[in-house]
C-alpha cells in the first residue's frame, strides 16, 4: 500500500493505493496550527473510517505548497506508516524536463499534475487546475513542462465579492439557468461561474496559439473544476486524483532508481 498526500493551501487530500487501485480519497481541512500528533490522529482516524487501519503501506509520497505543514505531516505519515515519506521537491526524479526560469519555483502540486498528465492523457495538454488559486499548466508534445499561468481562485473570488462589498452576500457555488441574472444571487454566479469558464477559455486559446502545435488533451482537477469545466467551450476531461495519481508515479520512479 501507498500512502499519497497532496498538501494544498485549504485542503490536505489523501489517497491510498493497494497496486494501481486507489482504495480511497480523504480530505482534511489544511491548519497550520496543529501538530504532527495531532495530524497523525487524524490520519488514523480517516484510515480506520475507511476500513484501512489494518493496512500495511510500503511507503508515502507527499507534495506541499504550505512549507509550514511539510515537516509536520511527514512526521505524522512516518508515525502511522512506519516509513520515512518521499518529498516531492529538488532532487527528486520526476521524468519530467521543467522549461521554467527557475525549475526549483515550480509548485509541488503543479509538478505531480504535470507528471500524471504527460504520462496518462495524449500530448500536447494543458492541466486546468482549479484550487485555491486557478493554474494552466502547459505540457508540451515532449512531454516537459513548458510553463503556466496562474490567477485568483473561485474560491477567493467569491470570498472577496462577499467581504468587501457592504451588500452582496455569501453564495454556493452553483450554475445558474443564464448568464443575464435577473437577482444578486444569480448575477453573481454567473461572473463567477460563466466568467471563470470564459476565462480558461481565453486562456487556452490564447496559450495555444502562443504553443504553435495542437492541444491534444486539456484535463481539470481540483476542488471546484467539476461545476466550472461544464461551462467551457473546450472539451475538457475531469480528473478529481491527478495529483495523487502524479505522485504514485514519481513515488515508483523514485524507488525504481535505488
Amino acid at each position: 500500500m501507498l500512502l499519497t498526500i497532496d498538501i494544498g493551501n485549504t485542503n490536505i487530500t489523501l489517497g491510498a493505493y493497494d497496486d494501481d487501485k486507489l482504495i480511497f480519497v480523504s480530505r482534511m481541512a489544511t491548519d497550520k496550527s496543529r501538530t504532527d500528533d495531532q495530524y497523525a490522529i487524524e490520519l488514523k482516524s480517516i484510515l480506520e473510517l475507511h476500513n484501512a487501519k489494518d493496512l500495511k503501506f510500503c511507503g508515502c509520497a507527499i507534495s506541499s505548497v504550505v512549507p509550514e505543514l511539510t515537516f509536520i505531516m511527514s512526521k505524522a505519515a512516518e508515525k502511522i506508516t512506519g516509513e520515512v515519506p518521499l518529498i516531492l521537491g529538488p532532487g527528486v526524479k520526476t521524468g519530467i524536463n521543467i522549461l521554467a526560469d527557475d525549475p526549483s519555483q515550480a509548485g509541488a502540486d503543479l509538478v505531480a499534475a504535470s507528471v500524471a498528465a504527460a504520462n496518462l492523457y495524449p500530448l500536447p495538454c494543458f492541466v486546468i487546475d482549479l484550487g485555491t488559486a486557478t493554474k494552466i499548466n502547459v505540457i508540451d508534445e515532449n512531454g516537459s513542462f513548458c510553463g503556466c499561468i496562474i490567477a485568483p481562485g473561485v474560491g477567493i473570488s467569491l470570498e472577496a465579492l462577499s467581504s468587501k462589498t457592504s451588500q452582496l452576500p455569501s453564495i454556493s457555488l452553483t450554475t445558474p439557468k443564464k448568464a443575464i441574472g435577473t437577482n444578486t444571487i444569480d448575477c453573481m454566479q454567473s461572473g463567477v461561474v460563466f466568467g471563470t469558464a470564459a476565462m480558461l477559455d481565453g486562456l487556452c486559446d490564447r496559450m495555444e496559439k502562443e504553443l504553435g502545435k495542437k492541444v491534444q488533451s486539456f484535463v481539470a482537477t481540483g476542488g471546484l473544476s467539476r461545476e466550472i469545466i461544464k461551462s467551457c467551450d473546450h472539451d475538457i476531461i475531469h480528473d478529481a486524483e491527478l495529483i495523487l495519481k502524479g505522485l504514485k508515479i514519481i513515488y515508483e520512479k523514485n524507488r525504481k532508481s535505488k
